[in-house]
């Protein structure tokens, strides 16, 4: 079979496609930072000496952490509005993915958090440090150097899984690629492009991660 390239629908949708990509960082953004909002929440939950409470955010981590995130957006989408909450696909995709980050962000912050000892702690009151001081000084910046690299990861993670929030229509890269393809049936060479911006986004925020690590999180040379 003959097939011959053809580059011009991509050509001509690429203002479409570059801007989509802006939506696709902004649906991650929007969800990670909620995502962290959550993680935190759940922390201190987690941690919560009513027992209740506890099980109810391990219930939380287990049931996201073992269904599919298309379920959940569907669910958020298409089944809330029957309980009268309507919303547009963009807050629903932030929402899902931040419900979805959430679950993961709580066991990668309880992780940071448990990685500091509470002898180290306790030295820092026993020098005569203030609490702010300790919190700063001895467990925030450790924890955040122990659980930076699994944050990023997730955050990536999460900017190529914005893709799935085409399936309701939502402003992101992929959404945008499919009505390109639509108009135009060249799927190779649409969904070719898109894969490669998907790459370039990914190396572009593998890079910045990197550098902000190797700035600020990084282990001292002795």
């Amino acid at each position: 079979m003959n097939y011959t390239l053809d580059f011009t629908p991509v050509i001509n949708g690429l203002p479409s496609l570059l801007a989509a990509c802006l939506g696709t960082l902004g649906l991650a953004v929007g969800g990670m930072v909620l995502a962290i909002i959550i993680g935190i929440g759940g922390v201190i939950l987690r941690d919560s000496p009513i027992r209740p409470v506890r099980w109810l955010v391990k219930a939380f981590v287990e049931l996201i952490r073992n269904t599919p995130f298309l379920v959940q957006i569907f669910f958020i989408y298409f089944a809330l509005p029957l309980a009268g909450l309507r919303l547009d696909p963009t807050p629903t995709a932030i929402i899902a993915l931040g419900i979805n980050g959430g679950a993961y962000a709580i066991e990668i912050i309880r992780g940071g958090v448990q990685s500091i000892s509470k002898g180290q702690v306790e030295a820092g009151l026993a020098l005569g440090l203030h609490k702010s001081q300790v919190f700063r000084l001895i467990v925030l910046k450790p924890a955040l150097r122990a659980i930076y690299p699994s944050l990023t990861s997730q955050f990536i993670l999460l900017t190529l899984t914005t893709s799935v929030a085409s399936a309701i229509a939502a402003y992101e890269l992929t959404s945008v690629a499919q009505r390109i393809e639509s108009d135009s049936f060249r799927s190779f060479e649409v969904y070719g492009a898109v894969t490669l911006f998907y790459l370039v986004m990914s190396w572009l925020l593998m890079s910045i991660f990197g550098l902000i690590q190797s700035r600020y999180f990084s282990y001292p040379v002795k």
